[in-house]
């Protein structure tokens, strides 16, 4: 069984370097065809099922590459539980502004700390608490009905996943970076173990 993640296509908001969280912003044009990329790379995959987020950044996202692959009548299940990490306070704001008025040490230890939520926002940990039980509970046991499974969601959601199913301690998956448009795949034995990790 395969697990596929996929971040979406680059938004409008993360072109103008803004913190978008939940804020529903659709795709660039280089979005759309970093989506289109995405759908050549798997085409010759075998993708039974798919999830995504209630945001359109990541619905638009998919929907591309289920048209690329020639799948558009696939199942597509959305919920919230894969939505991005909420900004809160800073939803909106550029970055680079943001970092200017409250300290570079500041805005990094609210962009990538594991536990440090920024105002009214949600941290990683907050993210990681509502994505895991979500995938025990409803993706995992597709993907123990011997179904391939395409998840396309958002930098944080899909960081929370990946640590969890690569037992990667909060120093790490901090480290790690997701490009947008480029699938990771994940192989699983039939006891769903994982056996084979494909960046």
């Amino acid at each position: 069984m395969k697990l596929i993640l996929v971040r979406h296509g680059q938004s409008q908001w993360n072109l103008e370097n803004r913190f978008t969280g939940w804020k529903d912003v659709d795709i660039t044009e280089k979005g759309k065809e970093e989506a289109r990329d995405a759908g050549k790379l798997l085409k010759n995959e075998k993708i039974d099922v798919a999830y995504t987020s209630k945001l359109i950044r990541a619905q638009h996202t998919l929907e591309i590459i289920l048209e690329e692959i020639g799948k558009t009548d696939m199942p597509v299940i959305e919920n919230q539980a894969l939505n991005e990490r909420a900004y809160g306070d800073l939803e909106g704001l550029n970055k680079a502004e943001t970092a200017k008025k409250h300290g570079e040490e500041q805005v990094h230890l609210w962009r990538r700390s594991y536990d440090v939520a920024p105002p009214n926002g949600e941290s990683l940990k907050d993210t990681y608490n509502r994505v895991v039980p979500y995938y025990e509970n409803e993706i995992k046991p597709a993907l123990a009905q011997n179904k391939n499974v395409l998840i396309v969601a958002h930098g944080n959601s899909l960081r929370a996943l990946i640590m969890y199913l690569e037992s990667l301690s909060p120093e790490e998956i901090l480290k790690r970076e997701i490009a947008t448009g480029h699938p990771i795949v994940y192989e699983f034995d039939d006891q769903l173990k994982l056996v084979h990790i494909q960046n």
